[in-house]
């Protein structure tokens, strides 16, 4: 009876640990998308949305929220660069490691359980040759980069602007990395590794897609 109860609490231990960290996916008038969450590792359960792969670097308990604005019409939608059709996406961190570099990408799958789940980074124009480090597609304007430096409370902000659209269903996630992103000759676009992953249900979703499973 004893060890059915410390089992029990144990799980329901667990079970809070787990809980999906994915706080709000919200579509407005302005059609936005936001996702924001708690870092958490990996588990069994694949509950959470964000995740974090390296918990030194990326700690478990640090915030992430990301923000996708469609802009599609002169005068419709609010700040930089509206009108025409295009996007920006703002990125914003807390409770990461102070006064330090991390790269972030847009990805083209979710996360999961293992940090290669989420796939390369989306490309407007995608690159024949896999993975991509020429810099004449691994670059900032055919990606998405959201390279940041954290300040001394360990917050860090990045936004990336572009006159284009994602493919219905073609990106899911953003990616923190080691490091900011190289443009060089060889190794364009690489940040090093993968830290953390937060789901993203970026518009256009397309048909049938789904959010927070490994490949």
């Amino acid at each position: 009876m004893r060890t059915h109860r410390k089992a029990s609490a144990a799980l329901a231990v667990t079970a809070v640990l787990v809980m999906p960290t994915t706080t709000a996916f919200a579509r407005d008038g302005s059609d936005s998308v936001k996702a924001e969450g708690w870092f958490a590792p990996p588990s069994p359960f694949q509950l959470s949305n964000a995740l974090t792969y390296d918990v030194k670097k990326v700690p478990v308990g640090s915030r992430v929220s990301v923000v996708q604005q469609v802009r599609e019409h002169t005068g419709e939608h609010t700040g930089e660069r509206a009108g025409g059709t295009g996007i920006a996406v703002r990125f914003r961190v807390s409770g990461l490691l102070p006064d330090r570099m991390y790269g972030a990408h847009v990805h083209t799958k979710p996360c999961g359980r293992t940090p290669d789940a989420s796939g390369p980074h989306y490309q407007n124009v995608e690159d024949p040759n896999q993975p991509s480090i020429d810099p004449a597609y691994a670059n900032a304007e055919n990606e998405v980069w959201l390279d940041f430096t954290t300040d001394a409370g360990g917050h860090g902000a990045a936004k990336s602007r572009h006159d284009w659209r994602f493919r219905p269903g073609g990106a899911h996630s953003v990616v923190i990395h080691e490091h900011h992103t190289s443009t060089a000759s060889g190794e364009a676009g690489t940040a090093g590794a993968r830290l953390a992953c937060l789901t993203v249900p970026f518009e256009p979703t397309g048909v049938g897609t789904s959010t927070g499973t490994d490949e």
